[in-house]
């Protein structure tokens, strides 16, 4: 099995580390790689950021089928061009943030979303109301971290997401943790053993390990989305 991660931003320093890590956790059996796009945000961490990486990763996403990668993950819990890319080509297309909740919400009757910055407190709720998880959702608990900071600080960037982790089991009421970036990944076991030794054991959910086994899952079951759901566009006489 062939799977493609698409990174949607312009390379960086550290992208060889993501790549490692999906690689660490996927199956044997699954071959990893990894694109950057050639064009497009440093990082997304708003509507704009999102829409100015949209056509590098349709390109991306449209290069991963024709090289015949069994599925894609596109790697950001805004779930970038997730409809387009799934009407462009037909093996799956996989977002974190919806593989994230999805599985969230199975796990537990309420969950939290550690973000980012103050701003992805708005854009985290509408995705939420959007995948149908609205009333699933307790809070949405900000680390106001800089994603390209992430790197500067690890020890800083956890000790932030545990402390948010345990204000929203704590106060918010939440049964379950999930990570609201994938800049995030490799933090679920420290989390999950700070939550544990303050007395609230509960699920903690990388988004990027979810759509990893739900990638995995979907190419063994012979499972795509419906193109009923994701037709493909119309042949234009023009362009594009």
């Amino acid at each position: 099995m062939r799977i493609r991660v698409v990174v949607p931003v312009t390379p960086y320093d550290t992208a060889y580390r993501t790549r490692g890590f999906y690689a660490a956790a996927a199956r044997p059996d699954v071959e990893i790689s990894l694109v950057c796009l050639d064009e497009g945000p440093a990082s997304i961490e708003c509507d704009e950021d999102e829409a100015l990486a949209v056509p590098g990763i349709l390109t991306a996403v449209r290069e991963a089928e024709a090289q015949g990668m069994d599925a894609v993950i596109i790697d950001c819990m805004a779930d970038p061009g997730l409809s387009p890319a799934r009407e462009a080509v037909s093996i799956p297309v996989v977002g974190p943030a919806q593989a994230g909740m999805s599985l969230a919400a199975m796990l537990a009757h309420r969950f939290s979303v550690i973000g980012v910055l103050e701003r992805d407190i708005c854009a985290i709720e509408r995705q939420g109301r959007a995948y149908g998880f609205e009333s699933r959702l307790a809070s949405v608990r900000p680390v106001n971290i800089p994603v390209l900071a992430f790197d500067r600080d690890p020890s800083g960037l956890e000790a932030a997401v545990v402390d948010q982790a345990i204000r929203a089991v704590r106060e918010d009421r939440a049964h379950a943790i999930l990570f609201g970036c994938t800049g995030m990944q490799g933090l679920g076991p420290q989390v999950a053993r700070a939550l544990a030794e303050d007395g609230r054991p509960v699920p903690v959910i990388d988004p990027t390990l979810a759509a990893l086994k739900l990638a995995e899952g979907l190419v063994d079951a012979g499972l795509t989305h419906s193109k009923r759901s994701y037709p493909p566009r119309e042949p234009k006489s023009h362009w594009p």
